[in-house]
């Protein structure tokens, strides 16, 4: 990527570096371990964890398996995470430009697209839930201001990025503990009731619910990560501080559906005592996911179009955010998890192994960067296998999958993952295949 020597963006006070407002400068690196472990643990805590535990123990239909499930989900889709991190350190990439290292120019731009769809879709949903949520404790008729409220808020902290880290460092991070600790605690007072058995599926599509609940913020690694001190702290601390916040509040979902009544977990958690204290603080503190996910659209549209200025690209996307959530509802949330898993599983898995394995960190991330098929192919067998494990539940698409399945002779057993499976698969064919072209490559240069 070419850069300038600059590593101060225009308009940043002298000592408080600032993301850049275009893909040609270079970007500052302040962040140590404990910043990126607080923001990362920030984007874990989110009011879509205990929705997330709630579908995975519906899918266990087992206390004990849903807790297990939620730990081995975590694991796996925060070791992505951590990978996805290292992109960005190591080359100083945001993510999806550093995924031309992957695929060349040409081809980050199919991942790039997706990425778009997925960060203004979590963007929409996040302000849906804070809405929503904001209905409960104050009224109905907040829905829609307290969306335009998070949408403007979090399109101001995409402006300043790095400012918005520090904050959460300095102030959520504490007020945010102290209101997990008082939901746990009320939560686990409260009489334990039998599971429902109604939704059972099986512990491993509940772990794909996890994994994919987390995999879903590994596009966005490198777009943090590019601004750390070292590797090593940019691994560490999104995959610590994201896994370990993601088990607690999956876990607490977990737990919220085993302990309290009623169909609308939000509304039971609100009822707790102190409950809705507790409740209006994880509000204020779920526009970091919002945020998190209006600034990576904005560093996504920079790898299509380098000398976008982002802050102009933010003010479109947090407003584009805001208009859908005060329109639309979360009620497809589940088919919306598999899908993102569906395609970011595996391209992650892939990611990794030729990263680390295949590449060893030597990552071509210019505007000359030539498309690479070995990658593609790879991403497509894991996005695939997916598919013919978990077509989900879409009109026409899961049918299609079902259909291919028939066709083949393919049936999945019941103890496969799909995520799993795909990434298993993705990245066996990223080794593969990642070596034969090495070899190919270099007996042409021996000719």
């Amino acid at each position: 990527m070419s850069s300038s020597t600059s590593t101060r963006a225009p308009g940043s006070p002298a000592g408080r570096p600032e993301a850049p407002l275009v893909l040609t400068t270079a970007p500052p690196q302040p962040l140590g371990f404990l910043d990126q472990l607080a923001t990362w643990a920030n984007l874990g805590i989110s009011l879509f964890g205990p929705l997330t535990g709630a579908l995975v123990l519906a899918t266990t239909g087992s206390l004990v398996s849903g807790l297990v499930a939620v730990v081995v989900g975590c694991a796996l889709g925060g070791l992505l995470l951590a990978c996805s991190a290292a992109f960005g350190a190591r080359t100083g990439a945001p993510a999806m430009v550093a995924l031309r290292g992957l695929f060349g120019r040409r081809g980050s731009v199919a991942p790039t697209v997706l990425n778009l769809a997925q960060n203004i879709g979590w963007a929409t949903m996040e302000i849906i839930v804070i809405s929503t949520a904001a209905a409960l404790v104050l009224g109905d008729g907040w829905r829609v201001p307290a969306a335009v409220a998070a949408g403007a808020v979090a399109t101001l902290m995409a402006l300043r990025p790095l400012g918005s880290v520090r904050l959460l460092r300095k102030v959520m991070v504490w007020l945010v503990l102290a209101a997990s600790v008082l939901l746990y605690v009320q939560v686990l007072l409260q009489p334990a009731r039998p599971v429902d058995q109604s939704a059972v599926l099986g512990f491993w599509p509940a772990v794909d619910i996890a994994v994919a609940g987390v995999v879903s913020f590994a596009p966005l690694a490198a777009d943090y990560s590019r601004h750390s001190r070292s590797t090593r702290a940019a691994m560490a601390g999104s995959g610590l501080g994201y896994g370990l916040a993601a088990v607690a509040y999956y876990s607490l979902g977990v737990f919220a559906v085993v302990h309290l009544e009623g169909d609308d977990l939000i509304a039971a958690l609100i009822a707790l005592p102190a409950g809705w204290i507790a409740l209006l603080i994880l509000l204020v503190d779920e526009v970091d996911e919002a945020f998190a996910n209006i600034y990576s659209t904005t560093m996504s549209v920079q790898n299509l179009f380098g000398g976008a200025d982002r802050r102009w690209v933010a003010i479109g996307v947090g407003v584009l955010a805001t208009v859908f959530a005060s329109l639309l509802d979360f009620s497809q949330y589940q088919n919306f998890l598999y899908l993102i898993g569906s395609v970011f599983v595996p391209l992650f898995a892939v990611a990794a192994v030729d990263f680390f394995l295949v590449s060893r960190g030597r990552w071509d991330v210019s505007d000359r960067s030539r498309l690479r098929l070995a990658p593609l192919l790879a991403w497509l067998s894991g996005f695939v296998t997916y598919q013919l494990i978990a077509p989900g539940t879409v009109p026409v698409w899961s049918d299609l999958w079902a259909g291919l399945a028939q066709a083949i002779g393919f049936s999945a057993p019941s103890w496969l993952g799909s995520s799993v499976a795909a990434i298993g698969v993705g990245a066996l064919a990223m080794a593969v295949l990642g070596r034969a072209s090495a070899r190919i490559a270099r007996a042409r240069r021996l000719r």
